[in-house]
C-alpha cells in the first residue's frame, strides 16, 4: 500500500507502516482497498469527524492528525474522505467508482449525514497562469473544463462547495489547492443513533 501510494503521489509523503495501523485500530470499518490477482489496486480512507468543529477552515494535516486519524469522533454524523488512490495503470477500470460506492455503503450503514472530502486538482497547475483556483473549479463544474479528480467526483454525486487554499501544501500540481465537497446520505435519518458495521463487502 505505502509503494502504490508513493507511485500515485510522487510529490507528497505517504503513509507510514505505525500511521497505517493506527487507522485500522481507530476505525478499521472507513479503510476500504480493492485487491485483483496480482494484490493490492486501490485504497480509500475515512474517518468521521464532527463537522462543526472543521468546517470553516482545515487542511489535511489538521483534520486527520498529520494521518494518525487522532481527530476520528464516534459521536460525528459526517464521514471524511482522508485519502483515495488507484493503481495508475488500471485507471478506466471503474475502481475508483467502487471506492466511492464503498464510501456510501458505509456512509448509509453507519446512518451518517454526508460524506465531505477536499479533492485534489491536479489539472489546475496547466491553468494557474489564467484562472483562480476558484474560477478554475468553477469551470469544471460547468463542464467548461475536465480536471481528473473534480470531474470524476461530480460523476460520482457529489456537490463543489469551495476552494481549501494550503490543504495539501507538497501538492505541486494543484498548488496546494483543494476542492471541497459533499455527498448528502439520502437515506439519513436524526431520529436513529449512529451504526458501527462489522464490515462493508460490495
Amino acid at each position: 500500500m505505502i509503494a502504490l501510494q508513493a507511485r500515485v503521489y510522487p510529490d507528497i509523503p505517504p503513509w507510514s507502516p505505525h500511521k497505517l495501523q493506527e487507522q485500522l485500530a481507530i476505525f478499521p470499518q472507513g479503510q476500504i482497498v480493492a485487491e485483483n490477482e496480482d494484490g493490492l489496486v486501490a485504497c480509500a480512507s475515512s474517518l468521521v469527524v464532527l463537522w462543526d468543529d472543521w468546517s470553516e477552515s482545515h487542511n489535511w494535516k489538521e483534520i486527520t492528525g498529520a494521518g494518525t486519524f487522532a481527530n476520528h469522533n464516534p459521536q460525528g454524523r459526517t464521514l471524511y474522505g482522508a485519502e483515495i488512490f488507484v493503481d495508475p495503470t488500471l485507471h478506466g477500470e471503474g475502481i475508483g467508482h467502487l471506492l466511492y460506492e464503498g464510501r456510501r455503503a458505509l456512509c448509509r450503514a453507519m446512518n451518517l449525514k454526508r460524506i465531505i472530502a477536499c479533492g485534489r486538482l491536479p489539472g489546475y497547475h496547466h491553468y494557474a497562469d489564467q484562472f483562480s483556483p476558484e474560477f478554475y473549479a468553477q469551470k469544471v463544474v460547468w463542464g467548461d473544463l475536465t480536471d481528473p479528480v473534480l470531474s470524476f467526483q461530480i460523476k460520482e454525486g457529489f456537490s463543489y462547495c469551495r476552494i481549501m487554499e494550503g490543504y495539501i501544501p507538497e501538492d505541486s500540481e494543484s498548488l496546494g489547492n483543494a476542492a471541497l465537497i459533499v455527498w448528502l446520505n439520502p437515506d439519513y435519518n436524526p431520529k436513529f443513533p449512529t451504526i458501527i458495521p462489522e464490515k462493508i463487502v460490495l
